[in-house]
């Protein structure tokens, strides 16, 4: 799957991916390659995603993530500290 991550400032992350877990309002959840078309609200919390070589995290202040043909776009609205 091709994950890009962005804030207002910049682009965070663009590349392939394998799973994705983001922490929705109702809790987190996982996107896994084929999955259903999907728009969600993100709260803050971890965004961790995983690539053949390795597992990477990134905490959001919230935002939005949609998922279509194995592309998944995550609009955060910044990065916490």
């Amino acid at each position: 799957m091709h994950l890009e991550i962005i804030t207002p400032e910049k682009k965070v992350f663009e590349g392939e991916v394998h799973i994705a877990t983001f922490p929705g309002t109702d809790g987190s959840f996982q996107i896994l390659n084929n999955h259903a078309p999907l728009v969600s609200l993100l709260k803050e919390g971890e965004v961790v995603y995983k690539s053949k070589e390795t597992t990477q995290q990134i905490r959001i202040t919230g935002g939005v993530v949609e998922v279509m043909n194995n592309k998944i776009i995550l609009l955060a609205d910044g990065l916490a500290e």
